[in-house]
């Protein structure tokens, strides 16, 4: 994971670009890996931990109508995230992460386990679907090397 972090790190440098997210399954876990690297003030500038719709909605910006209609786990969450992460910050490139990590919170449409990771900068947003198997920190921990590996391409 530090090698993926210190490639992130070096893309990131080249662009000259910061690095922001949004996270809600994930409660700040992609912010605190990235953060155990040292040196990382240089490309992040901040993390948004937004687990309720609530905060979603006011830190963020999400529209209340898209967590109405679509739920919070989805794909217009996930991206509208990622936008409210850029238009809150100094960054250049936003991941956002919105799922369902368990054990319990699932439903046959949306099982534990679906994960939406958001990434966008200014030019484009995409959004990526998982159904990660496995328990509570499994399913977190794929959801952020995901998001890291995914931020990664988009930097390149």
């Amino acid at each position: 994971m530090d090698e993926l972090i210190s490639n992130l790190f070096k893309k990131l440098k080249a662009k000259g670009w910061m690095l922001a997210t949004a996270e809600s399954c994930t409660g700040g876990l992609i912010a605190a890996r990235i953060t155990e690297v040292a040196g990382s003030s240089e490309y992040f500038d901040r993390g948004f931990v937004t687990y309720s719709n609530d905060s979603k909605t006011r830190q963020l910006g999400v529209p209340a109508v898209l967590i109405d209609d679509f739920g919070a786990v989805s794909k217009k969450v996930a991206e509208a995230m990622a936008k409210g992460a850029l238009e809150h910050s100094n960054a250049q490139i936003a991941i956002s992460v919105t799922g369902i990590a368990g054990p319990s919170g699932g439903s046959p449409e949306k099982p534990v386990g679906l994960v939406y990771i958001g990434v966008a900068t200014w030019d484009r947003a995409n959004v990526y679907e998982h159904r990660f198997s496995g328990d509570r920190a499994a399913i977190r921990a794929q959801t952020v090397a995901h998001a890291l590996d995914y931020a990664l391409e988009v930097c390149a």
